[in-house]
C-alpha cells in the first residue's frame, strides 16, 4: 500500500506550489517587459585616473590591511564589471573585505580615436601611466598586477617588456597562451577563412555584435539551455537576479580597436607567438619568462572561452620557473567573478594567494 500522505502536507505543497505559480508570472512579466533589472557594478569607486575612454578605478568600502596595492586590467572585448556583477557576487567586493586596496582599468567603450591602438599602445603607453597612477594614489613602490582574459596578455607582456616593471605579483586569470586551442571563430581567423578587415567596421574597430556572434559560436546552445533552467526557476527571485545580471554581461561586448585586433590575429592566433616565449613589441624583443614577480597562473576547469589547453602553457613561458604557481578552480570563464563556486572558492582563494604574497601595513588604512 503507498504511505499514507499527512494533510498538513497536502495543504503546505498545494499553498507552496500556488505561490511559485504567483512567482513565476510576476518574475516573467518583469523579465519580459525588462524592469526590476538588478544594481551591477556596484562597489563604491573614484576615478582617479583618465585618458579618453580609459579609466583607473579606486574602489571603496572597508579597511586596506595589505600592500603592495591590486591593479585588475581587464580584457578588451568585454566589460569589466563581471569582477563586480552584484553585491555578495564580486570579485572586487570579496578582496576589499579581505583587505586589498583594489584599482581596476576599465577601457570604457572605443571609439574611432581607439581605432589605431595596437598592443604596443597598451603594453607600453596606457599601462605604464595607470600604473604609476596607482602608486602615485598610495605611495606603493609595487603593485599586484592582475590581467583577466586578454587582459592578462597584455600584463603579462608589460611585466616581461619593462626592465624596471614595478610589479610584485603577476596574476593571470582565465589567459590565453595558445591560441590554437581557442574556439570556432578564432580557428576561423587562424586558418584564413576569415581576416581582420573583414570584420572591421567603418569606425576602425569590430563592431560590438560581431564578438557576441563569436562566443556565441563556440557553444550555441548553451543559450537554449540557459533559457529552460531560467523557466525552471522563474519563482526563484534569487535565480532570476543572477541570471539577469549574467545575461546582461553576456551580451554587453564593447568594440574591438581595430590596431589591436590585427596584431592579434596576425601574431597571436597565426603565428600563435606567444606558445614560442616571446613577441616582438614595438620593434623590440619580449621574452615572457622575463616577466617580473610571483607569478600565479589562474585556470578554470570548465572554461569554454579559455579552455584547459589555451591557458596552462603560462605554466611553462611566463616568469621565472621557481616563482610560478598554478592554481586550478572550479567552474567556467565567469568563475572569477561570479557563481556559486566563486563566491565560496575561487575568490577567497586568490584573495588569500595575493595576501600571502604581500605584507601587512603597519597602520591599516580606511577606504
Amino acid at each position: 500500500m503507498p504511505p499514507t500522505l499527512n494533510p498538513a502536507d497536502i495543504i503546505s505543497r498545494v499553498n507552496r506550489d500556488v505561490e511559485r505559480s504567483y512567482l513565476r508570472a510576476r518574475n516573467g512579466i518583469r523579465y519580459v517587459r525588462g524592469t526590476h533589472r538588478p544594481e551591477l557594478g556596484a562597489t563604491p569607486k573614484d576615478v582617479v585616473w583618465k585618458r579618453h575612454n580609459a579609466e583607473l578605478w579606486r574602489y571603496k568600502g572597508g579597511t586596506v590591511r595589505y600592500g603592495p596595492p591590486v591593479l585588475i586590467v581587464h580584457s578588451l572585448v568585454s566589460r569589466s564589471y563581471i569582477l563586480d556583477l552584484r553585491p555578495g557576487n564580486s570579485l572586487v567586493e570579496t578582496w576589499r573585505k579581505a583587505g586589498l586596496d583594489v584599482f581596476m582599468l576599465d577601457w570604457g567603450v572605443p571609439d574611432e580615436l581607439d581605432a589605431d591602438n595596437d598592443l604596443a599602445r597598451y603594453v607600453d603607453w596606457y599601462l605604464p601611466r595607470a600604473i604609476e597612477a596607482v602608486r602615485r594614489e598610495t605611495g606603493a613602490e609595487e603593485v599586484t598586477l592582475v590581467g583577466y582574459c586578454l587582459g592578462g596578455v597584455m600584463s603579462a607582456l608589460y611585466a616581461a617588456g619593462h626592465e624596471q616593471a614595478p610589479v610584485r605579483n603577476l596574476v593571470l586569470m582565465a589567459t590565453p597562451m595558445n591560441f590554437q586551442e581557442m574556439g570556432a571563430m578564432v580557428a576561423a581567423l587562424g586558418e584564413g577563412r576569415m581576416n581582420p578587415d573583414d570584420l572591421i567596421d567603418e569606425t576602425g574597430n569590430v563592431p560590438a555584435d560581431v564578438l557576441y556572434s563569436g562566443f556565441y559560436m563556440q557553444a550555441p546552445t548553451v543559450e537554449i539551455a540557459q533559457k529552460a533552467t531560467l523557466l525552471e526557476n522563474l519563482w526563484n527571485d534569487q535565480f532570476v537576479e543572477g541570471f539577469q545580471s549574467m545575461a546582461q554581461w553576456a551580451r554587453d561586448h564593447v568594440p574591438f580597436p581595430g590596431a589591436a585586433f590585427r596584431d592579434m590575429v596576425e601574431e597571436l592566433i597565426r603565428k600563435n607567438v606567444l606558445l614560442t616565449g616571446s613577441i616582438r613589441i614595438a620593434n623590440r624583443r619580449i621574452d615572457l619568462d622575463a616577466a617580473r614577480g610571483d607569478v600565479l597562473v589562474a585556470i578554470a576547469e570548465r572554461d569554454n572561452v579559455v579552455p584547459l589547453a589555451a591557458s596552462t602553457p603560462a605554466m611553462e613561458i611566463v616568469g621565472d620557473p621557481a616563482r610560478r604557481e598554478e592554481m586550478r578552480l572550479p567552474g567556467g570563464h565567469v568563475t572569477f567573478g561570479t557563481g556559486r563556486s566563486a563566491v565560496k572558492v575561487t575568490q577567497p582563494k586568490m584573495a588569500q594567494w595575493i595576501i600571502e604574497h604581500s605584507d601587512e601595513l603597519p597602520e591599516p588604512l580606511e577606504r
